[in-house]
């Protein structure tokens, strides 16, 4: 009992400090309610009073003479001045929808609406204030759960099926002028280099060491450069016959030839690594990145095999791969494996390699979605016609054929269009965002030949993809099968693929409405300039006659309150 005295005594002015502290609090809420709810009326009550003040004043002012005056001046104005007029308003207004277009098109809305809902708003009082603690915070926590989810969906991925910089990506640039690859994509496989490539204990072997400053150079002759340097040191370096390989062999056989160099160094080092006795934390470090080397070489010497011909080689390699290094499944080797074992058309092997990776608790990809389509519509792809179809219905192997494509677009809706040839193929980039564009080109790249192949698949496809969309009327708010799709593939699809290239967009967004509007005003100006131009006099008077029936009313209100207050008036109640 001693002790609960200066407790009490410790309380009491914590709990009054706190009831202050909300009455303070209240208060400033209380007057925002109040400035809020009394915004609109206060408006309405300050324009009635300019104009009031406006009305008092016109004899100071002179505003019925001013008004007389301009009357004057348009009724006196020649052919020439309307003819210049709207010639005028339809070049800036064509420019203004030029512009309008122009920047929809690269950004994605519309400018005059940015610019007024960031600018103007706030100072005609259209900015709502924040709300009370409690529901910001409540809001707040559940942003936070929506951009968690984004984020994920979000992810850029490595491409798979990444193609030689050497041997591929510079010879395009050779025969076009065109540079496949953006800064955004090759800074990203900077960085995976580093991550995969390097260690902490590099610094104590010369050859690493060099190497290690090798992949932070951006000028490719630099790095070969560096790798030749390395190899002087070392003739073991494994990662400098990997860079060799990637950027200096200008085709797959000389490429594949620095690969088989590294690989042998690879092996020898890794084995090393694993019989050395020490635990420590560098080691470990070193272990994990020949790991890493090693599994890369063996990966891009079978995608050599599988691009000179030797495909039964290069499955096996997959295979090999994939069992000794079980752990390693986020590289996703398995979609190289599919790929090549389309080639073969072992379909058989296809659907077992799906049936393990396409569950519901690893992630998803297009190469996945679409090879199960493509393995479900082969079934039926020979015999479909959809006016058959439509007669007797759907059996249950094309009601089965016929939702895996419905999965497939949902999660990719990009991908039809580049295998139906609706949209012009690319390199596809040496990094891919899940669901997006970027994913589509390089899933389409490469797979594309293997819906030719079989008899019918893209006539199912073009037939049944479209209604995908009437199951989801709003894929950004709820999915059917997957969530709903992310709204940030199109900015990071911009920055992974080339300039030349027109990303595709999903869902297609609508025109704002000033597009519609200056389009609009630029068509009517332009008639106006062309009738002004074709009949003058008729348009004359036709203008006058406009702004005679749009100043009747104006006319007609002034003699009407002239009536019941004159203007000597407030002359009148002055001298009384």
């Amino acid at each position: 009992m001693a002790e609960s005295g200066p407790v009490d005594g410790d309380e009491a002015p914590s709990s009054s400090s706190s009831s202050s502290s909300e009455a303070s609090g209240a208060c400033p809420g209380r007057w925002e309610r109040l400035r809020l709810a009394a915004g609109p009326w206060a408006r309405t009550v300050a324009l009635v009073a300019v104009l009031g003040l406006l009305y008092f004043l016109r004899g100071p002012l002179r505003l019925r003479d001013n008004l007389v005056a301009v009357t004057v001046f348009l009724s006196t104005l020649t052919p020439k001045f309307y003819v210049a007029l709207t010639g005028t308003s339809s070049l800036i207004s064509g420019l203004i929808f030029i512009f309008e277009w122009w920047y929809f098109r690269k950004y994605g809305t519309s400018f005059i609406e940015q610019v007024s809902v960031s600018h103007l708003r706030p100072l005609i009082g259209g900015a709502e204030s924040n709300s009370s603690p409690q529901s910001s915070f409540s809001a707040s926590n559940g942003e936070s759960e929506t951009n968690r989810q984004s984020l994920s969906e979000c992810k850029v991925w490595r491409n798979p099926l990444n193609l030689f910089r050497g041997a591929e990506y510079s010879r395009y640039t050779w025969v076009t002028g065109k540079e496949p690859l953006t800064y955004y994509d090759m800074n990203l496989s900077a960085q995976d280099h580093q991550t995969f490539f390097t260690c902490e204990t590099d610094s104590l072997r010369p050859s690493d060491a060099v190497m290690q400053k090798a992949w932070r150079e951006r000028n490719p002759q630099a790095r070969i450069k560096a790798a030749y340097q390395a190899l002087e040191l070392n003739n073991e370096c494994a990662t400098a016959y990997v860079l060799l390989a990637e950027e200096e062999a200008t085709t797959i056989v000389d490429a594949e030839k620095y690969f088989r160099q590294a690989l042998r160094a690879g092996e020898n080092v890794y084995r090393k690594s694993q019989h050395c006795g020490s635990q420590s934390p560098q080691h470990e470090a070193q272990l994990r990145r020949d790991t890493n080397v090693l599994v890369y070489v063996k990966r891009r010497l079978a995608m050599c095999s599988r691009k000179l011909g030797k495909i039964k080689e290069a499955v096996k390699m997959m295979r090999d791969l994939m069992k000794e290094f079980p752990l390693l499944s986020v590289l996703n080797i398995h979609e190289n494996l599919l790929e090549a074992l389309l080639e073969l058309q072992a379909y058989a092997d296809v659907q077992a390699v799906l049936a393990k990776y396409d569950d519901i608790s690893l992630p998803k990809s297009a190469a996945i979605c679409y090879t199960a389509a493509l393995l479900k519509a082969r079934a039926v792809s020979d015999r479909f016609s959809p006016e058959t179809a439509s007669r007797r219905g759907l059996s249950t192997a094309e009601i089965n054929a016929v939702e895996a494509i419905h999965r497939a677009v949902e999660f990719n809706p990009h991908v039809p269009k580049y295998l139906l040839e609706m949209k012009s193929l690319i390199l596809p980039p040496e990094h891919i965002l899940k669901r997006g564009d970027s994913e589509a080109v390089a899933y389409a790249f490469f797979h594309l030949q293997h819906w030719k192949r079989i008899e019918g698949a893209l006539n199912l496809l073009h037939c049944t993809w479209e209604g995908t969309f009437r199951m989801i009327p709003y894929p950004l708010e709820k999915g059917h099968l997957f969530y709903p799709y992310p709204s940030c593939t199109e900015t990071a699809d911009r920055e992974l693929l080339p300039t030349f290239h027109d990303v595709s967009v999903y869902p297609q967004k609508e025109l704002p409405f000033f597009i519609h509007f200056t389009a609009g005003l630029c068509s009517f100006t332009a008639m106006l300039a062309l009738l002004t131009h074709q009949f003058p006099e008729l348009m004359v008077i036709f203008a006058k006659a406009f702004f005679g029936t749009l100043l009747s009313p104006l006319s007609f209100m002034m003699e009407k309150i002239e009536r019941l207050m004159p203007a000597g008036l407030w002359h009148q109640l002055t001298q009384i």
